[in-house]
């Protein structure tokens, strides 16, 4: 370690030395808070003191030998160069001087003696060596001496004044060695100086680590490296050693933070150790407390005390403000603390802050720590504790606090209430989580300690494992029950009827009913109303149709809901309305929102079901690569067998995405993942059978295709949510039919589906718009392909509108259009690029290299900023004219006059700098307006 700011102590110790070898003798006491640099000093002083001409003699205190007789006086005895005969008669004299001390608490004052005449012959020993050598004697850590050497070194300080001799000890000046008589019987001679060192400063800090790691480390973290160690140099070591193992293991790159870690902690250990070990227990109480306040109540110990031994603490450096500098101090010492006096400090800390008003946070921190408690107050505590957590987003906190407070309560049916609450906050870890409680919990129903309101949310987690049978036996208790239903259970049973409408359908028949009255007296809350009004409206898109009102209502569904512990639902209702009812550009960003929220909260359940939707807002608006990533995103926060039959949803929208991206072995593996049967009665099955039929058509199995969608449709029929914005089976079976060759069944398919669209799902309308158009003559294919593609540009699907511009360029190419085809081409390979549907763009491509005509190479600009210069009209005209568009047409369009038409042209490829509608950039976009 450097000598950093030492320079003049150690001048001062030099001046000293130069007094005693003229014969001057002289007394030091190198005095500072523990591990300030008192040994290194010395160390260096008497390697200093050899090249002067004085003689070094050396011994070490220790708190292990405190209580050896003479031992540090042996030390110096043994380091000394004594004759054979000086040496044996020094010897003989240790051993009569331990033979006459008295045993601890004998004598006067209670104080261990010697014999005068032992010490008088001891110290006589080293002063006529002195006489041969100037004698430098140092005694480091002198304050861990045993009574016996203080007596002959006091003995010994007070003759060295004319004697060739230089006397320094290394002295603790806080805990109780400060208070001892040694340095005080020492400092009234007059040929005693205090040698006082203090903590580095700041400055002296960044020169000590600009001196071990360089200037760039010690100014990267500025102050940080004060703020850490109080300018005790130790734990400036052990920070600079995390800092070294931080950078090693970061491949020799220097870390964003300087993290102090395991040689910090011990550095702080080591002071602590050093110490006074009425300092070590303070230290401990700290620990636990985290905080000064209580801390004499906590020990059992005067205030006085504690304000002392913190002080010496602080002025050790390892303590600011009266708390640790860093939490990885609290942890080391806290590690450091016996297990079991550990846990009775926590549980005396949970009962002094209990008594004292603190937080139920606070003390069910202390609980936890404590493990099994019995005190009657602890479950309220630790059940209040919970509250708060969930309400804050600390979920694993808050599953802790509830399994505590489980195995603490000795009243059954608390016990299930709080049982319940546990499983619903591990259900926002991991939903497998809670089937270890479903065993507790239905025997608990059995035996009348589960609330009906506690019940149906025990029958919704059934359900989600497909466990139906033990679902609607559950339900069944509920609704036979020969209670009084109350208001929470009436609330449960009044917001799952419409989720079970549109989730698992076949069960609907067994949630019991409430009368009207009953729902109206228990919603009560503007949480059970928000949770209601989104089932609702999801189960009426599914049902009947997207309102002209949906986005409104949904939207002010989302701004006034959280993810707090019961509004899951409501978001994911809500979220799945917009989705299905023709609005996913809405829904994303709302998704987005809250998917940042549960990131926030730890929730990673919850992260992984709005993942999931999020999945399919994409594939709704065409973007593979995101569907494909949010996908993988839900899997990979929970477990495959977590996700029970919902695992439907993330895997469908990655199977749809992957097929499209042309992921074909990814997909293979994907389904090969084994599903519960139980998923098939439910709305993710349908959702599953969809993705592997679109799988089995990429992969020419056109028939398996086809029985997917059918079955598919056959459940929607069922269960009575047989509606476009769904799953367009119809749509998707037309397209398996005419790979089969059945042209007629696959029209009658296709105009079905557009009849069943209504105005309401422009999406499907223009999906199955295609699939017309190819079951037509060729000459009529482009109008109604046309057509598909201003509806799908509409509803913002980008794959489906690379499907229909493909489809128009082949309809083009067949007619003879060979300059149409080509536009049209380039604009559909430019959009399947955009979606990462790569076989798409691979066919398109193949079909480019083969058209007989297309745009010059090199030709047609990019879009973007060449485009920038047109004016909106100018764009719009633009955009038609590359879409193959002619001039009449576009003025239909646009309901303006051909000359309009022509006089925009013009402008425009005069800004654009080309000669014809075949050089206009084939990506050029506009937003939502047609682009077809």
């Amino acid at each position: 370690m450097s000598l950093m700011e030492r320079q003049e102590a150690l001048a001062s110790l030099e001046g000293l030395l130069a007094s005693a070898i003229m014969g001057k003798g002289r007394v030091a006491l190198v005095s500072g808070a523990v591990a300030t640099g008192k040994s290194e000093l010395l160390h260096s002083f008497a390697e200093q003191a050899a090249e002067r001409g004085a003689l070094p003699v050396t011994a070490t205190g220790s708190a292990a030998e405190r209580d050896l007789p003479l031992g540090v006086l042996g030390q110096l005895i043994q380091d000394a160069p004594l004759t054979p005969a000086d040496r044996e008669r020094a010897m003989a004299l240790l051993r009569e001087g331990a033979r006459t001390v008295l045993p601890p608490g004998g004598g006067p004052a209670g104080l261990n003696q010697v014999d005068a005449q032992v010490v008088h012959a001891l110290c006589t020993v080293l002063l006529e060596l002195s006489e041969r050598y100037p004698l430098l004697l140092i005694v480091d850590d002198v304050h861990h001496a045993d009574r016996a050497s203080l007596l002959c070194l006091s003995y010994l300080a007070r003759r060295v004044r004319f004697a060739a001799i230089m006397a320094v000890f290394g002295h603790s000046s806080h805990g109780r060695y400060a208070e001892a008589s040694f340095p005080t019987e020492l400092l009234r001679q007059p040929h005693c100086r205090r040698v006082q060192l203090a903590p580095l400063s700041q400055a002296g800090v960044m020169s000590l680590v600009a001196e071990q790691l360089g200037t760039g480390d010690a100014e990267r973290f500025a102050g940080e490296w004060y703020d850490y160690t109080g300018g005790n140099p130790l734990l400036a070591a052990g920070l600079m050693e995390d800092h070294q193992a931080a950078v090693r293991a970061a491949g020799g790159q220097p870390p964003a933070e300087l993290v102090p870690g395991d040689a910090y902690g011990q550095a702080v250990l080591s002071c602590l150790h050093r110490a006074d070990p009425r300092l070590l227990r303070v230290a401990f109480g700290l620990g636990v407390l985290g905080r000064p306040e209580a801390l004499d109540r906590l020990l059992d110990v005067s205030l006085e005390y504690v304000t002392r031994e913190l002080q010496s603490l602080a002025a050790a450096g390892v303590l600011s403000g009266g708390r640790f500098r860093h939490e990885a101090a609290r942890a080391a010492v806290l590690a450091e603390l016996d297990p079991a006096e550990r846990a009775g400090l926590h549980r005396r800390a949970a009962e002094l802050a209990y008594a004292g008003g603190g937080s139920t946070t606070a003390i069910a921190d202390h609980l936890l720590q404590a493990g099994q408690v019995r005190e009657p107050w602890a479950v309220e505590v630790l059940e209040d504790a919970a509250r708060h957590a969930l309400r804050d987003g600390r979920v694993h906190q808050a599953v802790e606090y509830l399994r505590l407070a489980c195995l603490t309560c000795a009243d059954e049916q608390r016990r299930t209430r709080i049982t319940t609450a546990l499983m619903r906050a591990e259900w926002r870890l991991n939903p497998s989580t809670p089937t270890g409680h479903f065993p507790e919990l239905t025997d608990a129903l059995q035996r009348g300690h589960l609330r009906g309101g506690d019940a149906v949310v025990l029958a919704k987690a059934l359900l989600w494992h497909g466990r139906f049978d033990d679902a609607q036996d559950v339900l069944r208790r509920v609704g036979e029950s020969e209670e009084k239903l109350d208001a929470e259970t009436v609330t449960e049973l009044v917001v799952t009827r419409p989720w079970v409408r549109v989730t698992h359908t076949p069960f609907l028949s067994h949630v019991p009913q409430v009368t009207g009255e009953q729902s109206r007296a228990a919603i009560l809350t503007v949480s059970a109303y928000r949770r209601l009004e989104s089932s609702v409206t999801l189960a009426s898109v599914l049902t009947r149709g997207p309102r002209k009102d949906l986005v409104a209502v949904v939207e002010r569904i989302l701004r006034s809901s959280r993810l707090d512990e019961m509004s899951m639902d409501t978001v994911e209702s809500a979220l799945l309305a917009l989705t299905y009812g023709g609005r996913p550009d809405k829904a994303a960003p709302w998704c987005d929102l809250f998917i940042d929220e549960a990131s926030s909260r730890h929730a990673p359940s919850r992260r992984a079901r709005l993942s999931a939707i999020r999945a399919e807002i994409a594939l709704r608006q065409g973007d593979m690569l995101g569907a494909e990533f949010h996908g993988r995103l839900a899997l990979d926060a929970i477990s495959l067998s977590g996700w029970g039959v919902a695992a439907g949803g993330p895997l469908s929208s990655l199977v749809i995405a992957a097929t499209a991206m042309g992921l074909h072995d990814a997909v293979n593996e994907l389904l090969d993942l084994p599903v519960p049967e139980a998923m098939f009665q439910t709305r993710w099955g349908l959702h599953y059978l969809h993705a592997r039929g679109r799988y089995s058509m990429a992969t020419e199995h056109a028939q398996l295709a086809l029985r997917d969608f059918q079955r598919c449709g056959e459940l929607m029929g069922r269960w009575d949510i047989d509606v476009p914005w769904l799953i367009p089976w119809r749509a998707e079976a037309a397209e398996a039919c005419l790979r089969l060759g059945r042209p007629d069944q696959a029209r009658r398919l296709a105009e079905e589906q557009i009849r069943r669209c209504g105005g309401s799902a422009p999406r499907v309308h223009g999906i199955a718009m295609r699939l017309l158009a190819a079951t037509g003559e060729a000459r009529h294919r482009p109008m109604l392909l046309r057509q598909a593609g201003d509806l799908l540009q509409s509803s913002g699907d980008r794959y489906e509108l690379a499907r229909v511009l493909a489809d128009l360029t082949e309809a083009f190419h067949a007619l003879g259009e060979y300059r149409r085809a080509g536009m049209i081409g380039g604009r559909a390979r430019a959009v399947a690029q955009e979606c990462h549907a790569e076989p798409l763009a691979r066919a398109l491509a193949r079909g480019a290299d083969t058209a007989a005509a297309g745009p010059a190479p090199g030709a047609a600009p990019e879009a973007g900023d060449a485009t920038a210069v047109l004016s909106d009209a100018e764009r719009r005209v633009a955009v038609l004219a590359a879409a193959g568009y002619t001039n009449r047409e576009i003025a239909d369009k646009l309901y303006v006059t051909v000359s309009t038409v022509e006089q925009h042209l013009t402008r425009t490829y005069r800004k654009l700098d080309i000669t014809s509608r075949a050089e206009l950039p084939s990506t050029l976009e506009l937003g939502t307006s047609m682009a077809v």
